[in-house]
């Protein structure tokens, strides 16, 4: 009986661990999410890394009043979940914004809850190389304001 129960922990004990694995390697790298809220629409490209159950990184968020650019606090990695704060500074008030995110795959479906004011919930998808670069050409050639070709 005591072998059984030594078994039954030391296995707990590593299924618990590498399920922490599976998210850290899922969560490290740079995600997009969009969504609209009470100040209007919002993008964002969040950046992980990753350290045992710590998770840090920034938040970088575009939207119609303007841009922010903050390090992330209080991170932290379970088995297939992420949160993390977001300290957001709006004209002269601070924000605390709180993300819980449950992961998925190359999706992370977040509740963004800001301070007393309300919560957003939307998916932010992991950014791959090739989309990053095949964003950036086709937003490279969209952009250009080249004269006609003469003919």
């Amino acid at each position: 009986m005591k072998t059984f129960l030594n078994a039954l922990i030391t296995a707990t004990c590593a299924l618990t661990f590498a399920g922490a694995a599976r998210a850290q390697d899922s969560v490290a790298g740079k995600w997009h999410g969009e969504f609209d809220s009470p100040v209007g629409h919002q993008s964002y490209i969040y950046t992980f890394a990753v350290d045992g159950t710590n998770l840090t990184g920034k938040a970088f968020g575009i939207r119609d009043n303007g841009t922010n650019d903050v390090a992330i606090t209080e991170g932290s990695v379970t088995t297939n979940g992420i949160s993390f704060v977001e300290p957001l500074k709006f004209d002269d008030n601070d924000i605390r914004i709180e993300y819980t995110g449950k992961v998925n795959g190359d999706e992370i479906q977040f509740r963004r809850q800001v301070g007393d004011f309300g919560s957003e919930d939307f998916t932010a998808k992991r950014i791959k190389t090739t989309t990053v670069i095949s964003d950036m050409r086709t937003a490279t050639t969209a952009d250009t304001n080249s004269p006609p070709a003469k003919p």
